[in-house]
């Protein structure tokens, strides 16, 4: 049985990722293996790194971070020439 509501879970949430200078853009509850995702922009990729090992070195939260490309980061990455031949080729 949960012991606190939603919305403060949502509340430390958004608290902990404007602490590292972030912002909580959405916070959802799931069934399935994962129970919670929260869609944050946060600073950059080392900030986003820092916070996922504080977050599970408390060991009681096993956090994923995913990050997304926006459609421009993408056609950038389209523009890009890369050298590259597979194995056995």
């Amino acid at each position: 049985m949960l012991k606190e509501g939603g919305s403060s879970r949502k509340a430390t949430v958004a608290k902990a990722v404007s602490g590292v200078g972030g912002n909580l853009e959405a916070f959802y509850f799931a069934f399935g293996e994962t129970d919670v995702y929260a869609i944050c922009e946060l600073p950059d990729a080392v900030t986003a790194a820092a916070f996922s090992l504080a977050i599970n070195a408390s060991g009681m939260v096993n956090e994923t971070i995913v990050p997304l490309l926006s459609v421009e980061e993408v056609d950038q990455a389209c523009q890009k020439s890369i050298a590259y031949r597979a194995p056995g080729q």
